[in-house]
C-alpha cells in the first residue's frame, strides 16, 4: 500500500493523504505529477508533493487517486521552492499557489478538446541588429564582466535609450549558451511590439507568450513548450513569473516600477519581486529596467549606507542620432484661460503640429466623456447606489457606468429627482475631449485611445498600426499610451488634469504621477523630430515638476526616499495589509477590533497595528470595507507575525458574509 501526499486548491494550510492504485507505482521521480483526486463530492485536480511512509489518518479512512495524469513532465523541484517562497511570504495556502499558477486547462477535470487550427504565425521581417550606443556597450561589458550567477541589475534608461536592445544582447548570449530566457512586461498591450522585435531577431528560438487574452488551450500549449524546453524565449505578464523553466538563464523584466505587476486578488505578489526571488535561487542575472525605476528598487540600488543589492546601469541618451529628450514647458493655468480644458499655448501647438504633419498627443488619464452627471436644479449626482463612487458619462454609448463595481444604467433624459431636463455633465474624461477637438480642429483626424477604444489586444493592435501608418494627426489617450510605445512622427505631448495627484491622500500618488508623466513626456521626439511637452498646471513651482523639467529622475527619486525615510515608510519599513468587507460597516471594523487585540501581539513588540479604519473607497459592490495596517522596521519581524497572526484570523468566528484577506507589501492605501 502506497500513500501520496497531494497539494489542492482549497483554502486550506494544509496537504491530503491518498491511496495510490494498485496498479501504480510512484518514485521520487514523479513528484510534480498531476493527479485527480476525489474531494467532497466531486473531483479535483491537485499535485504530487510527498510520497510518505504513512499517514496520520488510518488507511480505511483513505480515499484512492482516480487517476495520475502523466501527459506532461513532473514539475520541477525548483517550481515548488518558488510556490513555498510564495505560499509562505504572502500567507496564502501553498496548494492554493501550486495551482492557481497551472494554465487553466491543466486545472480542470474534464478539459475541452482542442481542435485543430496550429494558423500560421506571420513570417517576422529581418530585423538588422543596430550598432550599439557607448553606453549600451559599457552596460553589456559590465554584466559580462560579473560572469555567471546571481546578479540583480537595475537598468536605468531615459525614454528612447535602447533598453529593449540591452535586452536583445543579453538573450542573444542566454540562447548561445543553451539557456531559455523570461521576459515579464506589464501589461498586455506592450507584448506585440515587444514580441514581434523578439521574433525577428530571433526566428528559430521557438518564443512563445503567456497572457491572459490568450485562448486556454493556446495558453497551455505555449506552457507545456516552456517546461518540456521547446520554448527558448518567454514572453508574458506577471503570472508567467511562475512558469517552469528547465534551463532558465535570464529573467528580463521591463518597466519594473509598473503596478501592473503587483497581483491585486487571490494571492496579491509581486510578480517583479518573485522574479527576483527566482533570479536568486535558480543563480541566474536579472535585469529590471525602467526610465522611471520603483523607489524600493532605486534604493535597492543606491543606499551607501547598505551593500547594494542591485548593480545600478544608467543610459543617459537616446539611442537614435540626433534623437533628444524632449523640451519640457509649465503652463500656468491660473494666469492663462481655459477652452474647454486647453491652454492656448497646448492648442498653438498643435496648430502647428497640424501644419508641419507632425502628431501630438493629449494625455488625460480619465476615460468616459465626464466624470458625473449633474442636476443643474437641485444638485443631483449620478452615484453608484452600490459605490461610494459617482457613475461615469460614457456619452458614446449612452450609458452611466461605475468603474469600480461595474454597474451601468441609461443615461437618464431628466433629473430622477426633480425631472429637470437640464442635467449636465461635470469634468471632462477622454470621450469629452475627443469631441472638443474634434470641434476646435474639424480638418485633424482624432484617435482616441482607452479602455473603451481598446478592450481587446486586437483592437489594440488595430490602433497601433494606424497611429504607425499616419491616420491620425491628434492621440486622445490615457495611461496606455505612456509607456513602451514609439511613434517617430508624435513630436507634442500635452498632459492635463495632473494636479490632483500632487496632495492625495496616498503617499505613492507622487511617484506614479512622476513615472506617468515622464513615461508620456518620452513618447515625443523619439526620432529625428524634436520634442515638445507642454503640462497645463496650477503649481508650476511644484519640486516634482521641476525636477520632470530637467529629465532629473535621480533628483526627484532622492528627495522622495529623504521624505519616506522621514516619515517611515517604505522601504524603510515594511508592511501589511488586513482589509475586511461586509454588508454591514459594523461587522467589518467589528473583524478588524477583534484581529487588533489579539493577547499574543504584546510579545511582538517590533510589530505596530494601526486602528481599524474604513477604506477611502469606503463602499463597494454593495459592501462596506475597513482596513487595518501592520508596520514593522523588519521584514523578519514582520513575517514572523504574520504567521501567527494568520492563524487567529482563520479562527475568527465572523458573519457569513463577511470577507478578508491580508496583503503583504500593499500597493494601494
Amino acid at each position: 500500500m502506497q500513500i501520496a501526499r497531494v497539494a489542492l486548491d482549497v483554502p486550506l494550510h494544509r496537504f491530503f493523504d491518498y491511496l495510490v492504485p494498485e496498479n501504480e507505482l510512484l518514485t521520487a521521480a514523479d513528484l510534480g505529477l498531476r493527479v485527480r483526486v476525489p474531494f467532497g463530492q466531486r473531483s479535483r485536480i491537485g499535485i504530487i508533493v510527498d510520497l510518505p511512509q504513512t499517514s496520520d489518518f488510518p488507511a480505511a479512512q483513505l480515499k484512492s487517486i482516480e487517476a495520475v495524469l502523466r501527459d506532461l513532465p513532473a514539475l520541477p523541484a525548483d517550481w515548488f521552492r518558488l510556490s513555498e517562497f510564495c505560499a509562505a511570504y504572502y500567507q496564502v495556502p501553498l496548494g492554493d499557489v501550486m495551482l492557481s499558477t497551472l494554465p487553466a486547462g491543466l486545472r480542470r477535470i474534464d478539459p475541452p478538446t482542442a481542435r485543430a487550427r496550429r494558423r500560421a504565425p506571420k513570417t517576422p521581417l529581418p530585423h538588422e541588429p543596430p550598432e550599439l550606443t557607448a553606453e549600451q556597450q559599457a552596460v553589456l561589458a559590465t554584466m559580462a564582466a560579473d560572469g555567471p550567477g546571481f546578479h540583480a541589475y537595475l537598468l536605468h534608461g531615459v525614454t528612447g535609450s535602447g533598453k529593449t536592445e540591452v535586452y536583445l544582447r543579453l538573450v542573444e548570449r542566454a540562447l548561445a549558451t543553451g539557456r531559455q530566457v523570461l521576459l515579464l512586461v506589464p501589461e498586455i498591450n506592450l507584448t506585440p511590439q515587444l514580441e514581434a522585435r523578439v521574433a525577428a531577431r530571433f526566428p528559430a528560438a521557438g518564443l512563445v507568450s503567456l497572457h491572459s487574452e490568450l485562448t486556454e488551450a493556446a495558453r497551455t500549449r505555449n506552457w507545456r513548450a516552456a517546461l518540456d524546453g521547446s520554448a527558448r524565449i518567454v514572453l508574458g505578464t506577471r503570472l508567467a513569473v511562475f512558469t517552469p523553466l528547465p534551463d532558465l538563464g535570464l529573467i528580463v523584466v521591463d518597466e519594473e516600477h509598473d503596478a501592473s505587476f503587483k497581483q491585486q486578488d487571490g494571492m496579491r505578489y509581486s510578480a517583479r519581486d518573485v522574479a527576483v526571488f527566482r533570479a536568486r535561487e535558480r543563480g541566474v542575472p536579472i535585469v529590471l529596467g525602467s526610465a522611471t525605476p520603483s523607489l524600493e528598487s532605486w534604493a535597492n540600488a543606491t543606499d551607501s549606507r547598505t551593500p547594494a543589492r542591485y548593480t545600478l546601469l544608467t543610459l543617459r541618451e537616446r539611442a537614435v542620432e540626433n534623437a533628444r529628450l524632449p523640451a519640457v514647458q509649465r503652463i500656468d493655468t491660473r494666469l492663462e484661460k481655459l477652452q474647454d480644458g486647453l491652454s492656448g499655448a497646448l492648442l498653438l501647438a498643435m496648430e502647428k503640429r497640424l501644419a508641419r504633419g507632425e502628431q501630438s498627443l493629449v494625455f488625460l488619464n480619465r476615460r468616459g466623456y465626464a466624470p458625473v452627471l449633474t442636476c443643474t436644479n437641485c444638485g443631483w449626482i449620478s452615484h453608484c447606489h452600490r459605490c461610494a463612487a459617482n457613475l461615469v458619462l460614457h456619452l458614446a454609448d449612452g450609458r452611466l457606468r461605475c468603474h469600480h463595481c461595474g454597474f451601468e444604467s441609461c443615461v437618464p433624459k431628466a433629473c430622477p429627482t426633480c425631472g429637470n431636463q437640464d442635467i449636465q455633465p461635470f469634468g471632462r474624461g477622454t470621450q469629452r475631449l475627443e469631441a472638443v477637438l474634434g470641434e476646435r480642429f474639424p480638418q485633424a483626424r482624432i484617435l482616441r485611445v482607452d479602455r473603451d477604444s481598446a478592450k481587446s489586444r486586437k483592437q489594440w493592435e488595430v490602433l497601433v498600426e494606424q497611429i504607425h501608418g499616419g491616420e491620425a494627426d491628434i492621440l486622445v489617450g490615457t495611461q496606455m499610451l505612456a509607456k513602451g510605445h514609439d511613434f517617430p512622427k508624435l513630436t507634442l505631448v500635452g498632459a492635463l488634469g495632473a494636479d490632483a495627484a500632487l496632495f492625495a491622500a496616498d503617499w505613492r500618488a507622487p511617484e506614479r504621477l512622476f513615472a506617468q508623466l515622464m513615461q508620456v513626456a518620452g513618447r515625443a521626439g523619439r526620432a529625428e523630430l524634436p520634442g515638445e511637452v507642454l503640462i497645463q498646471t496650477q503649481f508650476p513651482d511644484h519640486p516634482l515638476y521641476a525636477a520632470l523639467v530637467r529629465h532629473d529622475y535621480p533628483a526627484f527619486a532622492n528627495e522622495q526616499l529623504r521624505e519616506r525615510e522621514q516619515a517611515g515608510f517604505p522601504p524603510y519599513a515594511y508592511q501589511a495589509m488586513l482589509r475586511a468587507e461586509a454588508p454591514q460597516i459594523a461587522d467589518s471594523l467589528a473583524f478588524l477590533a477583534t484581529a487588533r487585540a489579539w493577547p499574543q501581539a504584546g510579545a511582538h513588540s517590533d510589530v505596530m497595528l494601526y486602528d481599524p479604519v474604513p477604506m477611502r473607497l469606503a463602499r463597494r459592490a454593495n459592501f462596506e470595507r475597513a482596513q487595518l495596517l501592520v508596520e514593522s522596521p523588519s521584514r523578519r519581524a514582520l513575517q514572523l507575525f504574520l504567521g501567527e497572526w494568520r492563524e487567529l484570523l482563520e479562527a475568527i468566528k465572523a458573519p457569513s458574509k463577511l470577507r478578508w484577506h491580508l496583503e503583504v507589501d500593499p500597493l494601494e492605501f
